[in-house]
């Protein structure tokens, strides 16, 4: 009979514990037990209103069918209706919450875009922002989603290269998204900013603006793209993931043969959301390729999460 281990089996072992060591305690691979949805956008050009284009109101039954996918995340502009006011909306939502419904889908959240900009330099102009974002926060409670997200990209290119500018466009922004939080309290939704461009994806102009806010309903929604050149993901994905309550799965290519992501570290980006920050909600595809058709990297993202959950 043997004692002690072999080599093979000593440097397994403190490889693991370095791994665990380095990520923190109580990080096992086996924790990983995030679920995963699909984000509208992952089929902004097959799904519209003209003739060869997929219903919005088909996404619920293409989800559960195509991918097996539980969940999804709305985009406002890619809901055929969305230009009415909630009221005359309603008719129309009924459907698509019929729909989801039927097919045993949820639907989380609803990414908010074109409804102003809530740190403009005009006051109307915030109060506006806040008033017209107010409607997808009623619209959201109606669907049964979590959050809605919004924009916080700056009204001026740059706004946060410029410590003066950002310090401004942070002070303006606070009193508004307060605002908005504590309406969305009142319906159970939580307001959540994307890195999707100018200030929201510099993860230090972030770092000010979520805690000065304050509010129990406001976080972020970190996207595993959407940072400029320069900015290191995923160290911009740690400092987000501190306001986390929802996450991205931003993919572009796959290697044919590995099923790896091939513009970024996956691995890496789960080790970061899971591992370390103990995420285990929805993590939501958002596939924005060109090589591969829009079911086709729907489908190899969603392998690439199964696989990473181990």
């Amino acid at each position: 009979m043997k004692t002690g281990i072999s080599r093979r089996m000593f440097m397994q072992t403190t490889g693991a514990a370095a791994t665990a060591a380095a990520l923190g305690a109580g990080t096992a691979h086996a924790a990983r037990n995030y679920k995963i949805s699909l984000a509208a956008w992952s089929l902004h050009r097959t799904i519209g209103e003209g003739e060869g284009k997929t219903p919005m109101l088909d996404m619920p039954k293409m989800s559960r069918q195509e991918w097996d996918i539980e969940a999804i995340e709305l985009v406002n502009r890619m809901l055929a209706e969305h230009e009415k006011s909630f009221p005359d909306m309603k008719p129309y939502l009924d459907t698509l919450a019929k729909n989801a419904a039927d097919h045993k889908v949820k639907i989380l959240l609803i990414m908010v875009d074109g409804e102003g900009n809530i740190g403009g330099e005009e006051k109307d102009g915030r109060e506006d922002a806040v008033k017209r974002h107010s409607k997808w926060v009623d619209i959201a409670e109606y669907l049964g989603c979590h959050s809605i997200r919004m924009n916080w990209a700056g009204g001026a290119q740059g706004v946060e290269k410029d410590p003066a500018a950002l310090d401004s466009f942070v002070k303006r922004s606070v009193p508004h998204f307060h605002k908005l939080c504590e309406y969305a309290d009142t319906k159970n939704i939580n307001v959540i900013i994307e890195n999707h461009g100018g200030a929201s994806s510099d993860p230090a102009a972030m770092e000010k603006l979520v805690p000065a806010v304050d509010h129990p309903r406001f976080g972020t929604l970190p996207d595993f793209g959407n940072f400029p050149k320069g900015v290191d993901i995923y160290d911009g994905i740690d400092r987000l993931m501190k306001f986390a309550k929802a996450v991205s799965a931003k993919c572009h290519d796959f290697d044919d043969t590995t099923g790896e992501e091939t513009t970024k570290d996956y691995e890496r980006l789960i080790e970061i959301v899971v591992d370390k920050h103990k995420y285990n909600g929805f993590i939501g595809i958002e596939y924005e390729g060109e090589r591969l058709s829009e079911p086709e990297g729907i489908k190899r993202c969603k392998a690439l999460l199964e696989k990473l959950k181990g």
